[in-house]
């Protein structure tokens, strides 16, 4: 367990979790990822969710140890997906005189959960607004609602002036990982809590009302200073702004000519001055290139003309864009093809229902490689993509 100083009646029992592959089954998590879990020993003492199944044995191990002879008598669910509840029937087991504290839609999922869960005379049911007074520590219950699941709550201590922000604000990367936080936070956001811009916007403004002094969320470090920034990242994330100028090209090729021309153009922006990053969809990490797409004001697609349509990874990048509701952007695009070259269509197909897309005047086909007398209309895109 981290020695994790959290204050003199707040302690960390998480874990880290490093064999790992894949977050949800999906996101690539090289550096590992963090349950946390936390504990208020005040004349009451609330256990602040549980961990995953996977590092159920240590968690345990730390509960007891910050306990040492006393019992736990409440065990507050802020959030009931698994990677965070899937010790409360054990826990229950556990600790016979503990009671759950959370709302009707967590006990709900509860007994969806577990098939032997019984919480007669054990559940404490709260809602946006409800206090828990734990003696001089007194939680109240924010609701959060899609932020990212339906059930979410945060829980502000008003001693400690801490906000327990469930799945917001977190980050990939175990907690021992010296990485910086906005580059996985980023990606942890926009893969997993990005569609949900309108409910996080909600829940700042309720928390914009406190006097927070530290964020402790359920993955990533605690967050103890310099709060206005990570405020600050959020605010922007989810009012779907971008956070960088520059251009971020997306592309798919089969035979390189179209790389060929994703990396010409990228030398021309560069040479301008111009921030450009480009990302081969069908070799590097989706979820990077969704984080990229949100981060710069610009977009460029370059795709094949394949089957009739899209090539796949290019269809489901898209895809992602669209259900996240990405939005305020410039976006340029680039097709190939050697008979019936489509992908341009095909693309802003897909992005034209997102809100506030320019997409520029200047587009870019290829009939199967780029040649001299298609460089005055790549030069022509380039310009119009310098334009701020």
């Amino acid at each position: 367990m981290f020695d994790i100083q959290l204050g003199k009646d707040i302690h960390y029992i998480g874990v880290d979790d490093k064999t790992l592959d894949l977050f949800e089954g999906q996101y690539v998590i090289p550096n590992g990822i963090s349950y946390n879990s936390y504990v208020i020993s005040d004349e009451k003492i609330a256990v602040m969710d549980t961990a995953d199944k996977r590092v159920s044995k240590e968690w345990f191990a730390n509960l007891r140890k910050v306990l040492g002879a006393r019992l736990p008598d409440y065990l507050v669910i802020l959030h009931m997906e698994p990677d965070h509840a899937a010790n409360v029937a054990e826990f229950l087991r556990a600790y016979p005189t503990a009671k759950v504290v959370s709302n009707t839609k967590s006990f709900n999922l509860l007994q969806q959960f577990f098939n032997d869960i019984d919480l007669s005379g054990r559940s404490i049911e709260v809602k946006d607004g409800d206090e828990l007074a734990l003696g001089e520590h007194i939680l109240r219950f924010v609701a959060a609602p899609m932020v990212h699941w339906p059930e979410v709550m945060f829980a502000y201590d008003q001693k400690a002036k801490v906000l327990f922000s469930a799945d917001a604000f977190g980050k990939f990367g175990a907690l021992d990982c010296d990485e910086d936080w906005a580059c996985e936070a980023r990606r942890y956001y926009f893969n997993i809590v990005g569609k949900y811009g309108a409910q996080v916007q909600n829940v700042l403004k309720k928390a914009a009302l406190m006097d927070i002094q530290k964020i402790f969320p359920l993955h990533g470090p605690m967050l103890t200073e310099n709060l206005d920034y990570y405020l600050g990242k959020y605010n922007l994330w989810s009012a779907y702004q971008p956070e960088d100028k520059g251009v971020f090209i997306a592309y798919v090729s089969i035979y390189g000519h179209t790389e060929s021309a994703v990396l010409q153009l990228k030398k021309m922006l560069t040479s301008a001055g111009i921030k450009t990053v480009a990302s081969d969809l069908a070799r590097e990490d989706m979820a990077e290139a969704l984080e990229d797409a949100f981060r710069y004001d610009r977009l460029v697609l370059a795709c094949v003309t394949h089957d009739a349509g899209l090539m796949p990874q290019m269809e489901n990048f898209l895809l992602q864009l669209r259900d996240r509701n990405y939005q305020n952007r410039k976006v340029a695009l680039i097709e190939n093809g050697s008979w019936a070259p489509i992908a341009a269509k095909k693309m802003r197909e897909i992005l034209e229902p997102c809100k506030n897309l320019t997409f520029l005047e200047n587009k870019l086909t290829i009939k199967s490689a780029l040649k001299p007398a298609d460089l005055p209309q790549l030069e022509a895109l380039a310009k119009e993509l310098a334009v701020v």
